[in-house]
Formats: C-alpha cells, structure tokens, sequence
C-alpha cells in the first residue's frame, strides 16, 4: 500500500486515526497501530509478513538472551550469531543472485544457478530497525523489551516501515511505552503528510514520466544535452520522492504522536560532499556512523585508519542500496570524494573565497552520482558518461520529452529545494511550524490534496524510488 493511492489517503488512513483516537487505553491504542501496520504490510507482501514476524521474534529472543546472560563471552557469541543470522537473511534475499554471479563470473563454471526471489518490501529497513534494538541491548545502552508487542510496533509501525526514516530504538523507546499527542502535533502531522503528498504525486511523479522515458532510449542515441536534462531531472525526481516519502511517514508519526528525526535538509544547497550526506537521508548516514563508523575507529586512529573506515561505510552505503555493481560504485564513489576532502579538498574548499565553486563542485560531484546510481547496468552507465563529458547531438532533442508544464514544474521544484527557503527563511518557518496552523496553511493543504488527488484519479503512475531498497 502507497501513501500516495486513494485507497491510503480515503480508508486506510482515516480508519486508523479515528479508531486509534476514540479508544481511551494505551494498550488499546499500540494494538491499533500493531494490527494497522501488520495489515498495511500485508496488502503488499502477504507471503513476506511471515518473514517480518520471524525477524521480530529472532531480535525480542536475542535481546532477551543478551539481557539475561551477565557472561560477556556469551554476550559477544549471541551478538555475532544476531549479526549473521539478521545479515544472512538480508543476504540471501537481497543479494544471493548478485553474489551468485560474481562467483560464477570468478570461476567461471557457472555452477551456482540463479533463483528467483522477489526482494521483500522493506527488508533492508526493518532488518537495520531490529539491529539497532539488539545492539543497543548488547551495549547496555538501553534495557531489555520484554514486551513483545513493543517491540513488534517498532520493527512493524507502518509510518518508516518500507521506506524510512530509519528510527532507531533508543530514540523512540519512551515513546512506545508512553506518548501525549496533542491537537496541536495532530494538525502539525496533517500539514505534514499534505506537503510530503504534494512533493511526490505533483513533482517527482511528473518528473519521473520524463526520466523513465528517457532513460528508455538506447544510451548511445542520447546526445549531450538531453542526457544531462535527464540527470537533472533525476536529481530532482529522487530528492522529491524521497523527501516526500519522509514528510509523509513524520506528520504519520506527529498524527499517533511518535516524533521521528529528519531526514533531509535541503541537501542541494551544500558546498562540500560531506555537508551533502550530512544533509542526505540522515537517518541512513547515522545509523551507519553510529553502528559501523564509530566502533571501526571513527577518525580516533589516525588519518589512515580514518579514510579506510571512511571507504567501508560507502561501500556498505552502495551495497545496501542494491545488489548491482552500478550501486557499489557510487558508494565507492562517495567514498573516494569524502576521502579527498578529509586528506586535501576540504581545507581548500574552506580557504576558497568564491563559494559558489564550492556550490557548483558539490552539485557537479551529486549529479554525476545520481547518473550512477539512475544505471541499471555499467554498460549504460558508461553510456551515459561519454554523452555526459563528450559533445553528441544525439537523435532525441529535449523538447520532444519536456513541455511547458514540465519546465514550469523543474523552475518549481529547483526554488523548493532549498534555494526559495534560504532567499527567505520565514516561509521555512512558517511552512514547518508546529506550534500553529492557521486558516492560510488549512488553504493551501486543501489546494495541494486536491490537485494531488485529481493527479492520482487520473494517472495511475505512482512508483517509489526507494520501496526497491
């Protein structure tokens, strides 16, 4: 189930919020949104909620192993086996035809057959939501659940569960066992959801009709400036998808009264490629600085030490993002990025006094990523690269894929990602206000779901860029 379909917005949603609001009990009210996630899960993955229920009883039986053993020998044996088994299903799901031909492609006796699997909606994000839980147990950060439905609720809630923001259980235990949700947080999570709504079914929807056909083109027969039109307009497209899935799943959570982290911050107006990925899919970059930089060593052993673990964490990064070549090297990419400005880039980029260059490397550096990233294989990739750098005329001209709509949505888009809130910081403030919602911000939600809904009735293309992550 998208929270862009009519069957989301009109039934699913307004059901939950009602029953979930009229019930008096806190138990009641966690059972609602148990039962409301498994379901939601369910309407897509009936065969894979099993695999989900597994995975919450494994984690709630580790943590109960890891909280009742007070020999830290055992704990580090439940602690790896945890690892391997939650990393092993992931695995096999999400990369065992990709590891499959690679060993095949190495011994080249093509034993190993390939199966098909269809990847669980979701997997890589509740698997990293359960880590987070058995981990923090295995440090003593947090105390063992020994409420199964607690747990079950983190792992399953419905608002992060397929596409984020990846919550991690120490920032969100209070709230399960105990939450106030105001009128206030309520009409905050409304506006929310309507801004996150509008991002994805009127901006990234548009633009990715375009791209997609595009991208359908034989990479060859793309000339220069179309190629880079469609990068652009993939930048866009997956800033907004992505950005607005989040909005979405954080005025969710606001409506239940569950508060979750952001997870983006106007990433487009960075001038480095760090300050990039500190801006980008934040709760991503955390938990892997939080689970796997950090306890590598950080930047505590020395500059050398620091650049490997650097490069670990985005090649984790790419592979996590999908099991294909094309992935690994653009996390390998940004890995070699980060390193350059930690050795030498950063502190000229620092020193640079014309800081719009600064501005037009990060955006240069992102958008050669997203090229990467948007190709299924290297051969398109590579594709894609010579019309990028080499100038070709090509047999496609822009306007054949862009019309005036199109270019009216690309100047819209470009002003809302960061650039229209930076000239004028209190429209931020007001568009994010939680405290108030007046009669203004009521206006102008009901003009964004009214067009969003008139989009949906009329277009059934709604895809999610990261539901296949």
């Amino acid at each position: 189930m998208l929270f862009s379909s009519l069957v989301f917005v009109w039934y699913f949603l307004p059901a939950v919020f009602i029953l979930y609001h009229i019930v008096p009990w806190k138990n009641a009210k966690n059972g609602i949104l148990l039962l409301a996630s498994l379901f939601f899960y369910a309407w897509g993955e009936p065969r894979y909620i099993f695999l989900m229920l597994f995975s919450i009883a494994m984690n709630y039986v580790f943590g109960l192993g890891l909280g009742l053993s007070h020999k830290r020998l055992v704990q580090r044996v439940l602690m790896v086996l945890c690892l391997l088994l939650n990393m092993g299903l992931l695995a096999y799901f999400k990369y065992f035809n990709f590891l499959a031909e690679i060993l095949n492609y190495v011994v080249g006796n093509g034993r190993i057959g390939l199966r098909e699997i269809t990847l669980p909606i979701g997997i890589s994000f509740y698997t990293f939501q359960a880590l987070s839980y058995v981990i923090d147990v295995y440090r003593k950060d947090i105390g063992v659940q020994k409420n199964p439905f607690y747990l079950a609720l983190y792992i399953s809630f419905f608002p992060q569960l397929i596409a984020g923001p990846i919550v991690k259980y120490h920032d969100i235990e209070a709230q399960i066992a105990q939450r106030t949700c105001t009128l206030e947080m309520q009409a905050y999570g409304i506006k929310r959801f309507v801004y996150g709504l509008g991002k994805k079914v009127i901006l990234a929807n548009t633009f990715a009709q375009a791209v997609d056909r595009i991208f359908a083109l034989p990479g060859e027969e793309l000339g220069t400036v179309i190629t880079w039109f469609a990068v652009l307009l993939y930048a866009l497209q997956i800033y907004f998808d992505f950005s607005g899935y989040s909005d979405m799943a954080i005025g969710l959570g606001k409506m239940f009264g569950f508060h979750f982290m952001e997870n983006f911050n106007y990433p487009y107006l960075s001038s480095t490629v760090s300050e990039f990925w500190r801006r980008w899919h934040i709760s991503l970059s955390t938990w892997f600085r939080e689970y796997l930089y950090i306890p590598l060593g950080g930047n505590r052993k020395g500059m050398a030490r620091t650049c490997v673990n650097l490069m670990i964490v985005f090649f984790a990064t790419g592979l996590w993002h999908g099991a294909s070549i094309s992935f690994v090297l653009w996390g390998v990419y940004y890995g070699v990025l980060l390193v350059a400005e930690r050795l030498f880039l950063g502190d000229w980029l620092k020193k640079n006094p014309w800081k719009w260059v600064n501005h037009l490397y990060t955006m240069f550096a992102v958008l050669l990523g997203w090229m990467l990233f948007r190709a299924e294989h290297m051969s398109v990739a590579a594709d894609l690269f010579v019309n990028m750098f080499t100038w070709k005329e090509g047999l496609y001209p822009v306007l054949m894929y862009a019309d005036i709509r199109l270019f009216f949505w690309i100047a819209v888009g470009i002003l809302l990602c960061g650039p229209l809130q930076q000239l004028v910081p209190s429209l931020k403030t007001r568009l994010y206000r939680e405290d108030k919602t007046d009669w203004l911000d009521v206006v102008f939600m009901i003009g964004i779901l009214f067009y969003s809904v008139m989009l949906l009735v009329s277009n059934t293309y709604n895809p999610f860029i990261y539901f296949r992550f």
